[in-house]
């Protein structure tokens, strides 16, 4: 699984000075959860985590579980001056095991790939490229000032 999922309002709160502890939280609970976690990055507005899933546990619950924790955690730090939240909903997309190698390096490359393409750019190529029938209400909302 490839899931994405934003800060709310894609605000960037995300600092580098606590990425790396947020995107190891988040990997934690996903194999806490009984996940295999392959990689996880981000920028400072959203994240990509990508894993294995049994087929006894389904993607919401397991995200449910990591956004709620991953977020509680964040405010319980006190890692930044407002209230950190994630944004309602999140994408999913299954790939094929002969997919991982290119999806790895995607994810790893997040921070490069942004200096040329925006995060709402990529999400829609992302539902375009599964073909996935959407409500632009329900898209990642665009940051807000």
């Amino acid at each position: 699984m490839h899931t994405v999922f934003a800060v709310k309002y894609r605000k960037a709160l995300i600092e580098d000075f606590w990425k790396e502890n947020l995107l190891g939280t988040i990997g934690n609970l996903v194999n806490e959860e009984g996940g295999k976690l392959i990689i996880v990055n981000g920028t400072n507005d959203h994240v990509h985590c990508c894993f294995s899933l049994k087929p006894s546990i389904s993607i919401s619950n397991i995200m449910q579980k990591i956004k709620g924790k991953s977020s509680k955690w964040v405010n319980d730090e006190g890692l930044c001056d407002t209230h950190f939240e994630w944004q309602k909903g999140y994408g999913a997309f299954s790939y094929s095991h002969s997919q991982l190698n290119a999806l790895f390096r995607y994810v790893q490359n997040q921070k490069e790939h942004h200096k040329k393409r925006g995060f709402r750019e990529e999400y829609l190529e992302l539902l375009k490229k599964f073909e996935v029938d959407f409500d632009e209400q329900y898209i990642f909302h665009d940051p807000i000032d």
